[in-house]
């Protein structure tokens, strides 16, 4: 069974380990630089624009995953960003879905019609995990530089939480 619930600083050493091995793995993730602990609660849990940071807990209450959910300056309002990162070692089946469950339901409540997911275009498994949830192609950013210069589209994939209300 996966418990999923707020995330709270205690999580922040396993929650930042996760995302660090999936940066360290490379092909999934647009972040390019692993996190310190400080630095993921300022960029997740403490951000300014976060509106919830939920984990999800294998059967020994350990964190196998966790998603964001905040608003985006380039979104309508009626719109709001995610990231969803679970681990890969061992893999917890179903931690995504049941975050990205999770968050859909935060997202209903507080009124968002949609939510968007930016990914790089050359990260086939993410682009692969948002059109298995059921997010559809938005836009594209063309041209994101990365550290290194080399030019990546972005790719906008969206969400819509009503079909009866436009965002």
């Amino acid at each position: 069974m996966i418990a999923i619930r707020p995330m709270i600083t205690e999580d922040v050493a396993d929650a930042c380990g996760v995302l660090n091995r999936i940066i360290v793995a490379g092909g999934t993730t647009a972040h390019e630089v692993p996190f310190s602990n400080i630095l993921f609660l300022k960029s997740f849990l403490y951000r300014a624009d976060t509106i919830s940071c939920q984990v999800a807990l294998d059967e020994r209450g350990t964190v196998a995953g966790f998603q964001w959910l905040g608003v985006h300056d380039q979104l309508p309002d009626c719109c709001v960003d995610i990231e969803i990162f679970t681990r890969r070692e061992p893999v917890l089946k179903g931690a995504g879905r049941i975050l990205l469950e999770k968050t859909k339901g935060v997202a209903i409540e507080l009124g968002y019609r949609s939510i968007n997911a930016a990914i790089r275009a050359d990260k086939v498994i993410g682009l692969s995990y948002y059109d298995k949830m059921g997010f559809s192609d938005f836009s594209v950013e063309r041209g994101v530089p990365l550290r290194d210069g080399k030019p990546i589209d972005r790719i906008s994939k969206s969400f819509k939480l009503n079909e009866d209300r436009q965002c």
